[in-house]
């Protein structure tokens, strides 16, 4: 194996498990990537996926941290930004829809294991009179699935996102093989209890029935099944399933306190925001008086959370980056033939993948979660690696 494929191999496993090793995998691919840049021929071969929008962003968001007011603090806090390099690494590495497929594969095999762990998580959690026991990071908080991760919106996040990417490919390309694992992964997701990656995964299944022929009536119907399972669930999954729409319960409400402090502050530095990281730092002044958290680095909205800290040139140019993403795929799904099933599960499974990114990040910061956005990242490079065989 060579070393870019041993360096893919890690970042892989790091998506599902460890964020370090992700984070160190993607630097190295980086470097190995410019390495090769500066060969002429090389340069010329190079997959620039969506780099207008990017730039447009990147620029954007150093020049709200420059005037900011907290320049190095913002500059810090806007390195999320290097993440992108996922999708340019992957974009380069995989030129022809088998590779995209075993990264898949691959992709779905780490996050399996999170979600089984997450699984074993809640179902040997202690009463909380008993001593945590060891190993301690698996019991921490286990009342809610996180697997290897920190907090269960990560797990949620991850789980979301693979569990649409995978899916096409088990109702177009005949992917057998991937119906267990999926069925552990969908497991995981409902037992991290997050609401806001539910309803992001049930948009990105409505989203591949819209895209399919075969199998589309029996996607909703899922949903559906899935609905009235939970209404049969015990209590506190019934709970949270019932509570979604109730804007009384506790954790809307908190919202909805968030997303009027944060339009307040919005409001004071309307064109490039308050500076990356600057809601951190602002947020107290605005908090409401009725609102529980008075401190938040994040105001669980990702749209509301760029505007404030951007503000409108920022949110244009984060917009712009996914309207230029859909155009492209759906153009390119478009054009695949019927018969070309394997291509045209990548391409709707990206999508469906982005749409339920993004629909969860109503409810949540997903974009700032840097597990989550990695691999928002590496699922959008799936259509290029389509377009690179079709071409």
């Amino acid at each position: 194996m060579s070393v870019r494929g041993v360096l893919l191999a890690a970042f892989v496993a790091g998506l599902g498990l460890s964020i370090t090793l992700a984070e160190t995998a993607l630097a190295l691919l980086t470097l190995h990537w410019l390495w090769q840049l500066r060969d002429p021929a090389a340069r010329a071969a190079a997959c620039w996926p969506l780099w207008p929008p990017v730039v447009a962003f990147g620029v954007v968001t150093m020049l709200s941290a420059l005037l900011s007011g907290h320049a190095l603090v913002s500059l810090e806090s806007s390195k999320g930004l290097l993440l992108v390099a996922g999708l340019y690494v992957l974009a380069d590495a995989l030129r022809e829809p088998s590779a995209a497929g075993r990264f898949l594969g691959g992709l779905a095999f780490a996050a399996t294991v999170a979600a089984l762990v997450g699984l074993l998580q809640v179902g040997l959690c202690p009463d909380r009179d008993v001593p945590v026991a060891w190993p301690r990071w698996l019991y921490h908080r286990c009342d809610r699935a996180h697997g290897f991760f920190s907090i269960y919106m990560t797990l949620a996040g991850v789980l979301s996102l693979v569990l649409l990417a995978t899916l096409p490919r088990l109702l177009l390309a005949g992917q057998r093989l991937l119906a267990g694992p999926w069925l552990v992964m969908l497991g995981g997701l409902i037992m991290t209890y997050t609401r806001g990656a539910w309803i992001g995964f049930a948009a990105g299944v409505l989203t591949v029935a819209g895209a399919v022929s075969r199998g589309r009536w029996l996607l909703p119907a899922g949903l559906l099944l899935l609905a009235g399972a939970a209404l049969l669930a015990p209590p506190e999954l019934r709970h949270r399933f019932l509570s979604m729409t109730d804007p009384e319960e506790a954790g809307i409400r908190e919202r909805v306190y968030m997303w009027r402090s944060g339009f307040a502050m919005w409001r004071e530095r309307p064109l490039l925001g308050v500076g990356p990281g600057g809601i951190r730092r602002e947020y107290p002044r605005y908090a409401l008086p009725e609102a529980f958290k008075k401190r938040t680095g994040h105001v669980h909205n990702t749209p509301l959370q760029i505007l404030v800290e951007r503000g409108v040139l920022g949110l244009a140019a984060w917009l712009w980056i996914w309207v230029a993403f859909f155009r492209h795929a759906i153009g390119l799904l478009r054009r695949l033939p019927e018969e070309a099933r394997g291509a045209r599960a990548l391409v709707t499974g990206s999508l469906a993948a982005i749409v339920g990114f993004l629909v969860g990040g109503l409810s949540e910061y997903n974009f700032g979660d840097s597990e989550v956005a990695m691999v928002a990242w590496a699922v959008m490079a799936l259509p290029w690696a389509v377009e690179a065989r079709e071409g």
